[in-house]
């Protein structure tokens, strides 16, 4: 197992990608602190995993809080060891709607989940793993971060600030052994959709060029790879997994 001995955070873990990231990582061989907010549904799937002989532990986290991202890694550290492997993947879709409808609570929120947590849970890890000159931060952006989703301002503006960040903090640390990057997705078959309405999954649809969504699971492998010691040269990358949608 290429991944044993390892310690990782996984946000988002309830389900979805951050679930089957989880579940890969394990079974490579990490111990993986599976984060949401989620709690219940968090549970379960970790004792799903559990009953697997997988080693994960499931804590509650609100990652756009630096109260609840500080107790999430300390609880990895006293349960696990330092952590080697960060995956910073919580986010929602928000809602629908033409800039003009957007509201400033639309916006901050937005910003909160899926922007300001990559700061806050990448900021809590990075010293340590500067001093242990070894790490590996995957973020999970989105191609509507690259291109941008009309009636998804909000979304798209915060998925383009984790490629950023992504690029920036990869530039910080490349001397000292600790790889970022970023991962973008297009469509892909997770509860997330549920946010959605059907002309706005069928935008994204059409504009794939092998005409389906993606699986969490084809998602994990990428995720897998990119936090292993194969991928020796890769950081600072936006890595599309769009099933061909992506044009640059």
């Amino acid at each position: 197992m290429s991944l044993k001995g390892r310690v990782a955070i996984v946000t988002g873990a309830a389900r979805g990608i951050g679930l089957a990231a989880a579940e890969r990582l394990a079974a490579e061989g990490a111990a993986v602190l599976m984060a949401d907010y989620d709690i219940e549904e968090l549970s379960r799937a970790a004792a799903g995993l559990s009953a697997n002989r997988m080693s994960v532990h499931a804590h509650r986290a609100d990652v756009s809080n630096r109260t609840d991202v500080e107790a999430m890694t300390h609880a990895a550290r006293e349960r696990f060891g330092e952590i080697d492997i960060l995956v910073n993947n919580a986010g929602i879709a928000g809602r629908a709607a033409p800039l003009e409808e957007i509201t400033d609570g639309d916006w901050d929120r937005m910003m909160d989940v899926d922007l300001k947590s990559v700061y806050l849970c990448s900021q809590a890890v990075i010293a340590r793993m500067k001093a242990r000159r070894s790490g590996r931060i995957i973020n999970v952006a989105s191609i509507a971060g690259k291109e941008g989703n009309p009636n998804m301002i909000p979304y798209s503006t915060a998925k383009a600030g984790v490629i950023g960040l992504t690029k920036a903090l990869a530039k910080e640390v490349a001397s000292f052994g600790v790889y970022v990057n970023a991962i973008a997705p297009a469509v892909i078959d997770t509860p997330i959709l549920q946010q959605l309405t059907h002309e706005q999954i069928q935008y994204m649809v059409q504009r794939i060029p092998m005409g389906r969504v993606g699986k969490p699971e084809e998602v994990a492998a990428l995720i897998f790879w990119l936090a292993s010691d194969e991928a020796s040269f890769t950081t600072g990358q936006c890595i599309d997994i769009s099933g061909g949608r992506a044009t640059y």
